[in-house]
């Protein structure tokens, strides 16, 4: 692949494999614990942690980019606090990596939650009869069997975190060797005379990969619920 895409391709295929991959890893554990709460407890405020957590599928996402820029950028109420710290998310990978994050947590509660409303919570229950902890619990019972669902849903937040255009570019603009993804760069081609070549070929490697993912997601998903079954 090195020798099919140029080194301005090859740089954005490299950038969006690592914000996909600190995406993915850094939203995952809230992922658990929003899908487990919205499965499992019942508080006041339940269905607007819902609303929260699906924003991201109905605003537009240049809407969630300038939301993220207002509140994370250096003048914003937590990139101010953040920045005085040495750490600024704004026009930086960093930033690209929570803007794909936010866009691709819906993905993956969405699929962790619906393997947890097949758990049944009489074997919670027996466990914790037995006198286990909620947490040993979660751990020894309900995580094996949710396991299907969290593979899936980090690999599918994985496949959107690498197609995440609209509200990185607001956020962390289209930089270079910085904040220029897949998508970026191939809207960056487009705009130039004879871009296309690069375009098509940055295209190519999106539609693959995100087809791998897709049929990832389903073997190992499968593979997993058949060893759980199993145990």
């Amino acid at each position: 692949m090195a020798d099919w895409l140029g080194p301005e391709e090859w740089r954005a295929v490299a950038l969006s494999l690592q914000v996909s991959l600190w995406a993915t890893l850094v939203s995952l554990p809230f992922g658990i614990l929003a899908a487990y709460a919205l499965a499992r407890w019942r508080f006041p405020g339940r269905q607007l942690l819902n609303g929260l957590v699906h924003l991201p599928l109905i605003l537009p996402p240049v809407v969630t980019g300038y939301l993220l820029l207002l509140t994370f950028g250096t003048q914003g109420p937590v990139g101010g606090v953040l920045a005085e710290w040495g750490i600024v998310l704004a026009f930086r990978w960093t930033g690209a990596a929570l803007a794909a994050g936010v866009m691709a947590f819906p993905l993956m509660v969405r699929a962790i939650w619906l393997s947890l409303e097949a758990v049944d919570p009489k074997l919670e229950q027996a466990s914790a009869t037995l006198g286990a902890s909620p947490p040993w619990v979660f751990l020894t019972v309900t995580l094996p069997l949710i396991l299907p669902g969290i593979v899936a849903g980090a690999i599918l937040a994985f496949a959107k975190a690498m197609g995440e255009f609209g509200a990185t570019i607001t956020f962390v603009s289209n930089i270079p060797g910085q904040t220029r993804t897949i998508p970026s760069a191939i809207h960056a081609f487009l705009q130039v005379p004879g871009g296309e070549g690069s375009a098509v070929r940055l295209v190519i490697v999106s539609v693959v990969v995100a087809m791998a993912a897709l049929l990832l997601s389903e073997v190992i998903g499968r593979r997993v619920a058949a060893r759980v079954g199993g145990v």
